[in-house]
C-alpha cells in the first residue's frame, strides 16, 4: 500500500479514481475513448493511442494531426522511451530566417515535420493488443457525427480566432458559421475523419510517403513554406532511454533532450540540498526555494539544450551530483536572484496516460505547441499542424540554433516515477514551460510532504516566467506572497489559459491504481 496521506485538503478537490484499468486525459469524450479499447480487451498502449488519436479531434484548440508527441512505456518488465517530434524541412538554414529577429510564430515556417502519427504506429506495432484500425473508431465516429463543445473549448477556441483566421485553410476547418463553436454546439469535421480513415488503412504510410504527404507538400508550395515530400518521408522516430534523477526514495525519469524534460531533474537534483520538509507547504521558504531552483535549471536548458547531436554537453552532465550541489549554493534563501547559465563539466498540448490490469503502464504527450499551433490546415484534410519551428533560436554556435533536418527545442514532456526499479506513478502537467516546473512541484508535494496524486495534482502552483518574474495561482497563503516579495519575486500574471497547466496521474496500488486528473480543464479519470 502507498504511504501517502488520503486528504484531500485544497477547496476544489475531484476525487480520485480507483480502478484496475484507467486512462486520464484533459478531454472526457478522448478518455472514454481509451476506456472502450481496454473494455474491448485491448491494454493500456491501445488505450493511450486511441485516447491519442480522438483528442486531435475533440480538444483542436491543442493538438492536431500535425502535433509531435512523446512516450515514456512501462512493458510490465521494462522501461521504453519513444521521441516522435519532427525535424525542420531540408531548407531551413540559418540563411533561410536571415533578416528575421527571430522564428516566425505561425504560418508554414513555424511548421516541422509533425511526428504524433508515427508514434500512433509504432507504439501500437510494437506494444498494442487490438487490431490499429479498432483505434480510430471512436474519433472517426466523432469527427462524422459530430460532438458538442464544452465551455472550456469554446472559450479557448474563441481566444484564438483573431490572431489565426488569415492562416491558410484555417477560418475553413474551424470557423464553421465564420466563428469559434459555441459552448453546447455541435462541431463535425468529416474531412478529419476521412484523413484518420486513411492514416489507419495504411498505418500512417499516406501521411509521410503517400496521398497524404502530397497534400501537404504542395500546400506548403502555394503557401511559401519550405517543406516538402522528401522531408516528410524522412521523418524518423526514436526509442530513446529516459535521464533520471533520485528524489527522496522515488525516482524520477524524464526522455532527454530534445524536450525540456532535464528542467524538472535538474530542479530535484538542487532540491536534494535542502530539507524542504522541514518547512511548511505552501509556506515561503518551501516556495523560494522550489522557485529558485527551477530558475537555476531554466537557465541551463535555455543555454544548453537542443536537438540531442547538436549539443555541446551531454545532458548527463548538466545532472552531475558535484554540479548540482554547486548549482544549489547560489540559492539565497533570503533573497530572489536572476541566475545565469553555469559550467557543467565537459564529458497548447494534451497529456494523457493509461494503465491495465496486467501492469502496463504509459506516459503520453501530444502537443501543437501554441494552441492550434501555426494556425495552417491543409485544405480538406482536417490536418491541422504545430508550429515547433518557432523554438529554435537564431544566434549562431547556439545548439538550439535553427539548421536543416534538425529538432528544435521542445516543451512536451511525459513523466515517469519509479522506486527501487518498480513502477509508481505515469504522470504529466501540460502547458508550455509550466511542464518541468509542474513535474518538479507535484513531485515536492508527494516525496517531501506525502501528500497524494489528487491533492498534488489540486495544491496551488507557481510558474516562474523570466528574471525575477513568477506567476502564482490562487490558493496560497497571503502571508507566502506577502514574504515573497518582500525577498525580491515579482509577482506577475501571465496571458495563457494554459497558465498553471493541467496534470493527470495514476498511481499503482495493489491490485490496482490510483487515478487523478486536474481540476483546471474538463478532464477526466475513467475506468473499471
Amino acid at each position: 500500500m502507498s504511504d501517502f496521506s488520503w486528504n484531500l485538503p485544497y477547496a476544489w478537490p475531484r476525487k480520485p479514481l480507483l480502478a484496475q484499468n484507467v486512462v486520464a486525459t484533459s478531454q472526457p469524450l478522448a478518455a472514454q475513448a481509451g476506456l472502450r479499447m481496454l473494455a474491448a480487451g485491448g491494454n493500456a498502449v491501445d488505450a493511450i493511442v486511441a485516447t491519442a488519436i480522438t483528442l486531435t479531434l475533440v480538444e483542436p484548440v491543442s493538438n492536431g494531426i500535425g502535433s509531435d508527441a512523446y512516450a515514456i512505456l512501462w512493458d510490465g518488465k521494462a522501461m521504453h522511451g519513444l521521441n516522435a517530434s519532427g525535424r525542420s524541412p531540408a531548407a531551413w538554414t540559418p540563411e533561410f530566417f536571415s533578416g528575421q529577429a527571430q522564428m516566425p510564430a505561425r504560418g508554414w515556417n513555424s511548421v516541422t515535420v509533425p511526428g504524433c502519427v508515427s508514434a500512433w504506429g509504432l507504439l501500437s506495432e510494437r506494444f498494442g493488443k487490438l487490431p490499429f484500425e479498432r483505434l480510430f473508431e471512436p474519433a472517426i465516429g466523432y469527427g462524422r457525427d459530430g460532438f458538442l463543445v464544452s465551455p472550456t473549448i469554446a472559450k479557448q477556441w474563441a481566444n484564438q480566432v483573431a490572431e489565426l483566421r488569415e492562416q491558410p485553410g484555417f477560418a475553413q476547418a474551424f470557423m464553421p458559421q465564420g466563428r469559434a463553436p459555441r459552448a453546447g454546439e455541435r462541431f463535425r469535421f468529416p474531412e478529419h475523419a476521412a484523413t484518420l480513415e486513411r492514416i489507419a488503412a495504411t498505418r500512417g504510410d499516406a501521411f509521410y510517403r503517400g496521398e497524404l504527404a502530397q497534400r501537404i507538400a504542395a500546400h506548403s508550395k502555394q503557401h511559401g513554406g519550405a517543406m516538402t515530400a522528401s522531408d516528410l518521408a524522412a521523418h524518423a522516430s526514436d526509442w530513446v532511454a529516459p535521464l533520471r534523477i533520485d528524489s527522496r526514495g522515488y525516482t524520477l525519469h524524464e526522455l532527454p533532450p530534445n524536450g525540456q524534460g532535464i528542467v524538472a531533474l535538474i530542479a530535484l537534483g538542487i532540491l536534494q540540498h535542502f530539507d524542504l520538509a522541514s518547512h511548511p507547504v505552501d509556506g515561503p521558504d518551501s516556495l523560494h526555494l522550489q522557485i529558485e531552483a527551477v530558475k537555476l535549471a531554466f537557465a541551463d536548458a535555455w543555454r544548453y539544450v537542443g536537438d540531442l547531436d547538436h549539443m555541446d554537453v551531454p545532458p548527463q552532465q548538466l545532472l552531475e551530483p558535484e554540479y548540482l550541489r554547486r548549482r544549489a549554493r547560489l540559492i539565497d534563501l533570503k533573497r530572489a536572484q536572476d541566475f545565469g547559465p553555469g559550467s557543467p563539466p565537459k564529458g497548447g498540448t494534451v497529456y494523457l496516460t493509461a494503465a491495465d490490469a496486467s501492469g502496463m503502464m504509459i506516459s503520453y504527450i501530444q502537443s501543437n505547441y501554441m494552441g492550434f499551433g501555426s494556425g495552417v490546415v491543409v485544405p480538406e484534410t482536417g490536418i491541422s499542424l504545430q508550429n515547433r519551428g518557432a523554438t529554435f533560436v537564431l544566434r549562431p554556435g547556439h545548439p538550439n540554433c535553427v539548421g536543416p533536418r534538425k529538432r528544435p527545442y521542445q516543451t512536451i514532456i511525459p513523466g515517469f516515477v519509479t522506486r527501487a526499479g518498480v513502477p509508481v506513478m505515469s504522470f504529466g502537467v501540460m502547458g508550455g514551460t509550466m511542464q518541468p516546473q509542474g513535474h518538479a512541484q507535484v513531485m515536492v508535494r508527494i516525496a517531501d510532504y506525502g501528500q497524494n496524486p489528487q491533492a498534488a495534482c489540486d495544491g496551488p502552483r507557481f510558474r516562474f516566467v523570466q528574471g525575477l518574474d513568477v506567476s502564482v495561482e490562487d490558493g496560497f497563503p497571503a502571508a507566502s506572497i506577502e514574504e515573497l516579495l518582500r525577498r525580491g519575486h515579482r509577482i506577475v500574471t501571465v496571458d495563457d489559459y494554459n497558465q498553471f497547466g493541467s496534470a493527470q496521474l495514476i498511481w499503482k496500488l495493489d491490485g490496482g491504481y490510483f487515478a487523478a486528473s486536474d481540476p483546471r480543464r474538463d478532464g477526466q479519470a475513467v475506468g473499471f
